[in-house]
This record gives structure tokens, C-alpha cells and sequence, in this order.
């Protein structure tokens, strides 16, 4: 850092510089003793001084000072989710990377934040990133397995309604970087002697009712509870026999 001193004030007021009074030049000049915590004298006729302090560069020059960051709003943050989604259904980040990150995203203060999270992923496609659906076309409301698993992932589109039905097999529906077509998403999942695992982003509110539905632990359950009153929700309504309906935002390990 250097410091660079104004010119000084005379005490009756006038104008700054050695030219801006008559009796400039025999004005008794101040003593600066900056070295070893020294501080700066001044004469009886000099009341004030100016100092500010600015970064130097390596080559020794001062550096012009950074701007300050931009708050960001609630769109920005939108962005931010919508590309790390994309970036996690093309495998880019990992389960843990992806969730620590959502994360960041729905708190992220200003810009320069936001910027971090995604500065080693592609840009977003202008227009966004999901493919806009056939005119017509309904995602599908309707998963069964007998014997067998269901599994959804990666970027697909959810209905406002969905139905999961499985026989003695397995069940893998996750929400994570899918399309909700809905702000409230109804889960109809029945499980008979099988597990069905639901997962959800970070930043979706999930309410459960039924038999045998449970919610796994996460490390940010208070924060998880704070979500805005218009945040996303998936509404899990389930009955397991004999088996485990059980909704968290990331894998357990294995």
C-alpha cells in the first residue's frame, strides 16, 4: 500500500497550494516523521491534511481501486440454479459438489459470489438450458415396476402429478436437475416390500404425509425450514408395506 498526502489547508481558511495567498511562501512548512510509527507535525497556521491510501501493483505504481460488487437479486440467483442443474445432469459435478454449490447459489449476497460458483462451468445457452416441450406433449404422470426398479434422473420433466408404483423392487426418482412444470409437485409413490428413494434440490420445500414415508437427515435442516412461502414444493403423499418411502437432497454413502 502507499500513502499519498494532500496539500494542506492554511488555518484561516484559503485556498489550497503554495500560490493561493500572499504570504504562501512564508509559511512554515510541516515535518513528516512516518518512519517507526512517526506521525505528521504541522505548523500553528496548518489545521488539516487529506490521506488516502491506495494498492500498488507490482511494479510499484498504485493500482486503480476495484469497484464494489453488485448486489444480486433473486433472477440472478434463478440463473445460477438453472445452470448448475444443467451442469449436474451432464455429470460436470458430483452429487456433493452439486449440493454444496445449490447451496451457495440460494444464499449468494452479490454477484462476485455467484460468479465463483459457476467461473469453471460452460456459459449458459442463450434462452436457457432446457429444450422446450413438443406442442401438446405431457411428461409422463406414470412410473410401475413389478419386480423390477424405476428409475428417473437427470434433466426430464416432472407433471404436476406424479405416480410411482412398485412391486418387490426399487424406485429412483430424482428431482435434482428436472424440469418442474408446476409450483406445487404432487408425489403419489407406493412401495410393497421395496424402497423408493425421492430426491430434491436444495431450496424446494417438501411436505409428506401417508405410511412409511420419511425424510432423511441433512446438515442444513434450519436453513432447509426458512425457504421463502413462494418456494418451489413437492408434496409426497406415499404408502410403503413392508418397505421405504424416504425423500433427502443428496445420496447416502455407500
Amino acid at each position: 500500500m502507499v500513502k499519498i498526502y494532500r496539500d494542506l489547508w492554511p488555518a484561516d481558511g484559503g485556498a489550497r497550494g503554495t500560490a493561493a495567498t500572499a504570504d504562501a511562501g512564508r509559511r512554515p512548512p510541516a515535518t513528516a516523521a512516518m518512519a517507526d510509527g512517526g506521525g505528521l507535525e504541522l505548523s500553528p497556521d496548518q489545521t488539516a491534511i487529506s490521506m488516502e491510501e491506495f494498492p500498488m501493483s507490482a511494479a510499484g505504481q498504485p493500482e486503480p481501486q476495484r469497484p464494489q460488487p453488485i448486489r444480486a437479486s433473486d433472477q440472478d440467483r434463478d440463473a445460477v440454479v438453472q445452470q448448475l442443474q444443467q451442469a449436474f445432469a451432464e455429470r460436470r459435478l458430483d452429487d456433493d459438489e452439486f449440493d454444496d454449490r445449490m447451496r451457495a447459489a440460494l444464499t449468494a449476497r452479490t454477484s462476485t459470489e455467484l460468479d465463483r460458483l459457476t467461473s469453471d462451468l460452460p456459459a449458459a445457452m442463450p434462452g436457457g438450458s432446457v429444450v422446450p416441450a413438443a406442442a401438446g406433449v405431457r411428461p409422463g404422470r406414470w412410473a410401475v415396476a413389478y419386480k423390477n426398479s424405476v428409475r428417473r434422473g437427470g434433466r426430464w420433466r416432472v407433471p404436476e402429478r406424479f405416480t410411482s408404483v412398485v412391486y418387490k423392487g426399487g424406485g429412483w426418482l430424482d428431482l435434482r436437475a428436472a424440469e418442474l412444470t408446476a409450483p406445487v409437485t404432487s408425489v403419489v409413490a407406493i412401495a410393497y416390500k421395496s424402497r423408493i428413494d425421492i430426491l430434491v434440490p436444495p431450496g424446494v420445500r417438501v411436505e409428506m404425509d401417508g405410511f412409511g414415508v420419511s425424510k432423511g437427515w441433512s446438515a442444513e435442516e434450519e436453513t432447509e425450514l426458512r425457504l421463502p412461502h413462494d418456494a418451489p414444493t413437492v408434496h409426497v403423499r406415499g404408502i410403503a408395506y413392508k418397505g421405504t418411502i424416504e425423500t433427502r437432497t443428496k445420496p447416502t454413502e455407500r
